[in-house]
């Protein structure tokens, strides 16, 4: 019983991590591009969960005609968001992100003013329900479609990014938005194309999760820290950053809810965030904290041992490792701040 639990657990991880990176992909290039955090990507995530469970229970659309349907509907707000609010206020890259904030309280608002407070849940396909047996383990369905999308939707999307001139334009954008203009690259056409296929992928990704997640108040907050986790560990702009750094912070959350749920947010963002802030104040530097990485392990495993519900070893691993990992991806952020204020001073 117990390998049962870890083997769904990986699965369920996984299937969260896919789920994740349909949101965070877009999230990560729109961040990327315009060098803005797109706040109201999360609410487009709850809005095609939202739009999903509208277009199943009220139209009679077919599962996957409605994902369709509803990634369009985001797609199009985004659009509108994109050309009517936030190139309104180009060059204002403060009253940007701000914008995005308030346009996320108001899609929330409209959302529950709509839907009302009570959870919905979205069905998935009834060819889909049924668990699927392998060496006498029942696996959800579901589950491994949702991974499968994710993984074909990687797929077109490297093909997209790496192989068109789209791509290349996308691409160009990013690493040097001016010298895209100076040659030639219509940049605003560009913005709204990348708008719609982040809203859209968010809105896709929205239906695929309801019936994992549902649709619910407050699933925007939920998502949004965990995309923002997925851009500062892949980088903005990455699509291989963002997949890879989907599916890690898709494992540690997941396993974090299951083992101990009060504590997941903490397992994500305490070792990172502490080790940027104490960086930034000059408190610390890479280096020592690379050279003293012996007592962060040690206190992490003594923290793990007196936090898991369980006391073997297995369970006190798969909490503690996690940690020192990101223990160690701290160390590389840190390294990134003090390179960039390195830079700062010689310019």
């Amino acid at each position: 019983m117990q390998w049962q639990f870890w083997i769904i657990q990986t699965l369920n991880s996984v299937a969260f991590g896919g789920l994740l990176f349909l949101l965070s992909s877009g999230f990560s290039l729109i961040f990327g591009l315009m060098r803005i955090p797109n706040l109201a990507h999360g609410a487009f995530f709850m809005l095609g969960a939202y739009f999903g469970y509208t277009l199943l229970t009220r139209v009679g659309l077919h599962f996957w005609f409605a994902a369709i349907f509803a990634g369009l509907g985001v797609g199009i707000i985004g659009i509108l968001m994109e050309r009517f609010v936030l190139r309104a206020l180009a060059g204002n890259e403060q009253g940007q992100v701000l914008v995005t904030l308030g346009v996320s309280f108001i899609i929330a608002d409209i959302c529950l003013l709509t839907w009302t407070g009570d959870p919905m849940p979205l069905a998935a396909p009834q060819a889909l329900r049924p668990p699927l047996r392998l060496f006498g383990f029942a696996f959800p369905t579901y589950r491994l479609v949702v991974l499968g999308i994710a993984l074909v939707a990687a797929v077109l999307l490297y093909v997209l990014m790496e192989r068109t001139r789209l791509g290349a334009m996308i691409r160009a954008g990013v690493d040097d938005m001016e010298m895209a203009r100076g040659v030639g690259i219509p940049v605003s056409r560009l913005f709204t194309t990348v708008f719609l296929l982040g809203a859209a992928l968010a809105g896709i990704g929205g239906v695929l999760g309801g019936p994992i997640l549902n649709a619910y108040p407050g699933l925007d907050t939920d998502m949004l820290p965990l995309a923002l986790i997925v851009v500062i560990l892949g980088g903005a702009g990455s699509l291989l950053g963002a997949f890879v750094g989907s599916f890690i912070v898709g494992f540690i959350y997941n396993f974090g809810i299951a083992l101990a749920p009060d504590l997941a947010y903490f397992v994500l963002f305490l070792p990172m965030v502490l080790i940027l802030v104490l960086t930034f104040l000059r408190l610390l530097t890479p280096g020592f904290l690379f050279r003293n990485a012996r007592y962060a392990i040690l206190l992490i495993f003594v923290t793990a041992a007196v936090i898991t519900p369980t006391p073997d070893i297995p369970t006190m691993m798969l909490f503690a490792l996690p940690l020192v990992g990101l223990y160690f991806l701290g160390i590389g952020l840190s390294y990134l701040v003090l390179l960039s204020r390195r830079r700062s001073q010689e310019r």
